[in-house]
């Protein structure tokens, strides 16, 4: 299965915006207490291990100034690409195709 045209590691929203409140010497306790949400799921989005809602990518967007819509279209391609890279996964989508394949 093709990656679109992805690159090989899929980066996650959490990433970039780590690095965008670092740059803005930004504590994110701080930002995330600031837009009411718990710290702990705050930092899991920043360390990759939670995805981003679009609830919280409007709060970003209005306390970063940074585009809603694009921190989710990047959450989508991470997504996918993750989704893409699971062999189990893979397996079962392969098996459905040859079953759709004789209808």
């Amino acid at each position: 299965m093709s990656n679109l045209g992805y690159g090989f590691y899929p980066t996650h929203p959490g990433e970039i915006l780590k690095d965008e409140i670092e740059y803005r010497n930004i504590k994110p306790d701080f930002l995330a207490s600031y837009m009411g949400l718990p710290i702990a799921s705050f930092e899991e989005i920043l360390s990759a291990k939670k995805p981003l809602t679009a609830e919280i990518a409007l709060m970003l967007e209005a306390a970063l100034d940074v585009p809603a819509d694009s921190l989710m279209q990047m959450q989508t391609k991470y997504n996918m690409q993750t989704a893409r890279q699971d062999k189990k996964f893979i397996d079962k989508l392969n098996k459905i195709k040859k079953i759709a394949a004789v209808f």
